[in-house]
């Protein structure tokens, strides 16, 4: 009997403490002091993508451009990845790559060798000058490769555009196979021309690399350019209207809005403009704004005159004589209007 009730007891007392238990989970909580996480302020971490990296004969490749190109400094590595090799752990890119990086390549400078083919090689390839490529002069399918692309190529020299300077740190440098110019009886530069072949060549491959690392146009320059008073190349003959027009390579004005400027000029005597150092001084300033890396003195000093001519060069290839005047004005006046610097 005293087994029987004892048994009952502890049925009766655990049903009770179950009873109890189950009013607790059921009945209403107090007010929780904890806030909810705010998941608008604080979002769940996107999942990262799967990185693609092609790996091939002990060597890793990543082929996915991820630039935003209105930035033009965000952007991922392209090409093969130069990386650590440690003997005692392994260098892993779980998490390649990085969005806050930027390409070396920000420039490409067009030059000629002023050589003949042979010459060009062995001066590119064995003394202290160099260029990432080479345009030979036959009409073939070949380009040569001097340098990676991600190496620093020996061809710019002393040289500055807009706020950047020393552009081999930042530029590809592509040399093509021509003479130079050589001076007539009177002085004057005679620039020979480039064959037709030579630019499908050069717009090819610039086009690629424009693509590749998003080069924005006012970054496609001369040798003269970034160093005008030093160098003449790639000369008036190159065809830098060819390429705008035919291929979107590069900077060019639009012709009537360069009409518009120039009927402005009709009764300034730029004669009497250039020896008056205040007007020297503007058109010094507005060289400087546009690109050209031009002291604003003031005076028409010999560095002025080369500047000036390095911009006929490039765009006003029929008169390049260093001599300012109505079109050369005009035609600053619209590309500083369309290329307005940042």
């Amino acid at each position: 009997m005293k087994l029987i009730f004892k048994t009952l007891y502890i049925i009766g007392l655990s049903f009770f403490i179950v009873s109890c238990g189950t009013k607790r989970v059921v009945s209403t909580p107090k007010e929780s002091t904890v806030k909810p996480i705010d998941t608008a302020k604080n979002p769940a971490p996107e999942e990262k993508p799967e990185v693609k990296i092609i790996h091939k004969n002990n060597e890793d490749f990543f082929r996915t451009n991820i630039a935003d190109i209105s930035k033009n400094d965000n952007t991922a590595s392209f090409g093969s990845i130069v990386s650590a090799k440690l003997p005692k752990y392994e260098v892993v890119k779980t998490y390649f790559p990085a969005i806050a990086q930027n390409f070396r390549q920000r420039y490409i400078i067009l030059h000629y060798t002023a050589l003949d083919h042979d010459k060009s090689i062995t001066v590119l390839t064995q003394q202290s000058v160099s260029s990432h490529y080479l345009i030979n002069d036959f009409d073939d399918d070949e380009i040569y490769q001097l340098v990676d692309e991600n190496k620093r190529a020996y061809h710019a020299g002393v040289s500055a555009w807009r706020k950047d300077s020393q552009l081999n740190d930042t530029s590809i440098g592509i040399e093509i196979v021509n003479s130079g110019y050589v001076k007539d009886s009177l002085g004057q530069k005679i620039f020979p021309p480039y064959q037709d072949f030579q630019i499908k060549k050069v717009a090819a491959l610039v086009k690629n690399l424009i693509e590749r690392y998003n080069v924005p146009a006012t970054n496609i320059l001369g040798h003269s350019d970034i160093a005008p008073t030093r160098k003449q190349d790639p000369g008036p003959q190159f065809p830098w209207k060819k390429l705008y027009d035919e291929y979107q390579i590069g900077m060019w004005y639009d012709e009537t809005a360069k009409e518009n400027f120039y009927n402005q000029t009709v009764n300034h005597d730029f004669t009497a403009l250039m020896q008056d150092a205040t007007y020297i001084y503007k058109v010094q300033s507005d060289l400087k704004k546009f690109g050209y890396d031009v002291a604003t003195s003031g005076t028409l000093d010999d560095a002025t005159k080369r500047t000036i001519e390095a911009f006929q060069f490039h765009f006003r290839p029929e008169k390049y004589d260093g001599i300012w005047d109505g079109e050369t004005w005009a035609i600053l006046q619209v590309l500083i209007q369309k290329y307005p610097p940042k």
